[in-house]
């Protein structure tokens, strides 16, 4: 198959009209083009009153080298590369270890999928719920402000990002097209087509729940084992090598090869892998506030007269600015017609996340407007500093949102101004429990107030009217990534201090999101299947 990028057309185009661009590209008669699918499509919106469709096409002509032979340094019209996925190893018969993956967040349910497709029956332990009784516990808190520790946006069965925009994108290498292999899963458990062409996909919370049940039924079929509400509280070594794990109800599991993918929010056992002498290191990621905006505001600053039309849906944006402090200000997780929503997993503590449902058809859009602090300058230190650094500024949230689990927020106009708010205007916040409005000067270090202060109006440069009085900001964004990273070898994926031990995804500090955090799960289930073969 030739690969075709660079395949421009309205909006409002037909079949006959893609198929007639095709042949004006290559420049051959209609009996020559035998078949062709889209492999990934966007939208072209930096016009905004010709807002076009960009297609990435695999297409199968007669002739093929003849064809390909006219486009010879034409990075557009190229040989299709093989996406397909290949397996590594097969695990052989009679093998008596099972390899143990701790947490079942994207990165552990593709370490376990994949060690179950290859046949070495992994035993998953997930220390929070399944994903129905986990949204339960979860909407929970969000009705009733009645936490679970073990059971909440953070813990259980899905992981952080089952409550999120579940975007499907990502800025990885990706050489082999692993993220393929990840889409092509999502798809077998029930998500639409079209996250396999679109190049923004993305799922929504309702449709992840039942694909995540779907993907655990898959995993048991194989052979795999998976138990909920099983809380590791300890690795077994021997001389640098991994043996087991113990849980909190006192069982001892033995293997030898343990996949940690704990996500970023697993602090207890953070501290318990640094106590047992597993080389971690204190990592940088972002602090800063929930932006809510009506997404009508949004949708005609990105598509002007386009806005509201159904072929684009809501309108995203990505944002970056470097303020005069030093700092850089940046827009994370958007979510288009979402929700903010309470993200906590520690008692006494207020973080917020973004989330959006498939159909992103909430009043709202909203973001993280994050800062970002590194342990040189802002955490240095014991490696666990972040981890502490980040409770700092939740609990003293909890605090200014009233101590019952609110969110304390202020309005952008109040903000700059720096005096508190004390009553809502057009944007009304979708947090719940809900919003407590104040003056969140002192919610954040001072230099991360000075630099969104400073940010704001420079994004209203580029979304006319991003600085709006009425927009409000809610606070604490604060787990926007892992506050460590767990060190590994890259060669074979191993704890560089600890044989046996194979931290991934977004808690080990190696990913950002669903989709890197699958890849990497797969990586690392790839390196246990190697080295089980090996013996």
């Amino acid at each position: 198959m030739l690969r075709l990028s660079e395949i421009k057309l309205p909006l409002a185009h037909s079949e006959n009209e893609l198929a007639a661009a095709i042949l004006a590209r290559l420049a051959i008669p209609a009996e020559q083009l035998i078949s062709y699918l889209v492999f990934k499509r966007g939208v072209d919106a930096r016009k905004k009153n010709h807002i076009l469709y960009s297609y990435t096409l695999d297409v199968t002509v007669n002739d093929e080298a003849a064809v390909l032979a006219r486009f010879n340094n034409d990075p557009h019209t190229k040989l299709a590369p093989d996406t397909s996925y290949h397996f590594v190893a097969q695990a052989p018969q009679g093998l008596s270890e099972r390899p143990i993956v701790i947490g079942m967040g994207p990165a552990g349910l593709f370490a376990g999928l994949l060690l179950a497709q290859m046949g070495f029956r992994p035993l998953i332990l997930e220390r929070g719920k399944a994903v129905r009784e986990r949204t339960q516990d979860t909407w929970g808190l969000w009705r009733k402000g009645v936490l679970n520790p073990e059971s909440n946006v953070q813990f259980g069965e899905g992981g952080a990002g089952t409550f999120s925009d579940g975007k499907l994108y990502s800025q990885i290498k990706d050489p082999r097209f692993l993220s393929r292999k990840v889409l092509d899963e999502f798809v077998k458990a029930g998500a639409p087509d079209e996250i396999l062409y679109e190049s923004h996909p993305h799922i929504g919370t309702f449709k992840l729940v039942g694909m995540v049940e779907k993907m655990r039924a898959s995993i048991q079929a194989l052979g795999g084992e998976i138990r909920f509400q099983s809380r590791v509280t300890d690795i077994v070594l021997d001389d640098g090598q991994v043996q087991g794990v113990v849980l909190d109800n006192g069982e001892q599991l033995a293997t030898q090869h343990l996949v940690l993918a704990i996500g970023h929010s697993a602090r207890d056992t953070f501290e318990m892998i640094h106590k047992r002498g597993i080389y971690i290191e204190a990592k940088p990621f972002s602090i800063g506030f929930r932006i809510e905006h009506p997404q009508t505001l949004i949708d005609r600053a990105r598509y002007g007269g386009n806005a509201g039309n159904p072929q684009l849906g809501a309108a995203d944006y990505k944002l970056v600015y470097h303020a005069s402090n030093g700092r850089s200000v940046y827009s994370f997780c958007m979510c288009p017609g979402g929700t903010v929503v309470a993200a906590t997993s520690e008692p006494g503590r207020v973080v917020t996340n973004g989330m959006s449902q498939y159909s992103r058809n909430e009043r709202n859009a909203n973001a993280g407007i994050v800062v970002g602090i590194t342990p040189e300058v802002d955490y240095p230190g014991d490696p666990l500093a972040g981890m502490e650094f980040q409770r700092r500024w939740e609990s003293r949230a909890y605090e200014l949102g009233g101590a019952t689990y609110q969110a304390p927020g202020q309005l952008v106009g109040d903000f700059l101004a720096g005096r508190p708010s004390t009553k809502f205007g057009a944007v009304q916040p979708s947090y719940t429990p809900g919003v407590h409005l104040t003056d969140l000067a002192t919610a954040l270090p001072d230099y991360a107030i000075a630099a969104i202060r400073e940010a704001l109006p420079a994004f209203a440069k580029q979304i006319h009217g991003f600085d709006m009085a009425d927009a409000v900001l809610t606070g604490v964004e604060t787990r926007t990534s892992s506050p460590i990273r767990i060190k590994r070898n890259k060669d074979d994926y191993q704890s560089i201090n600890t044989q046996g031990l194979y931290p991934t995804g977004e808690g080990a500090g190696y990913a950002g999101g669903i989709l890197s955090a699958a890849v990497d799960g797969i990586e690392v289930a790839e390196a246990v299947a190697l080295s089980m073969m090996r013996g």
